[in-house]
């Protein structure tokens, strides 16, 4: 068996309306983030993220790790529409998850923060992404999220 490579598929930028926070909830503090649009770029594919069309459903868990669970649609430039759900952690130490939370800038190396999404579509042109495993790495900016994504080859 050998290691997994990767190739970069896209970046991705995401941009983020206000949290609707629930409040503690039995799996822990619950907000809802909606994504008001975004970008993608790479080599075989780019676009947008089509605005207003996803959420996070993310959860502060008790050991202090956010757990994300996020759906969102994506429009190519020549057209396709592919749905791109992921689910990830971040976590860090308590004083760098409290200066991303007040929206300060903060250096990724400073914390923890991976996904793993996958991809819906009905595209001819496309369909070869409902076939792949990917991984991101993400970093989160005070007005909105980029991520790396890389296919697993």
């Amino acid at each position: 068996m050998t290691e997994p490579k990767s190739r970069h598929l896209f970046d991705l930028t995401l941009r983020l309306h206000p949290a609707i926070d629930l409040g503690i909830t039995p799996s822990g503090e619950r907000r809802v983030v909606p994504i008001s649009g975004g970008q993608f770029t790479g080599e075989r594919m780019r676009g947008e993220v089509v605005p207003n069309g996803g959420a996070d459903l993310l959860l502060l868990r008790p050991d202090g790790a956010l757990q994300q669970d996020v759906r969102l649609a994506l429009r190519t430039a020549d057209g396709a529409a592919i749905l791109m759900t992921y689910r990830g952690v971040r976590h860090g130490p308590p004083d760098v998850m409290a200066r991303m939370a007040r929206g300060e800038a903060v250096a990724p190396s400073e914390y923890y923060f991976r996904t793993a999404p996958f991809f819906e579509t009905g595209s001819p042109e496309y369909a070869w992404l409902n076939k792949i495993v990917s991984v991101a790495i993400g970093e989160r900016q005070p007005d909105g999220v980029l991520y790396r994504v890389f296919e697993i080859l």
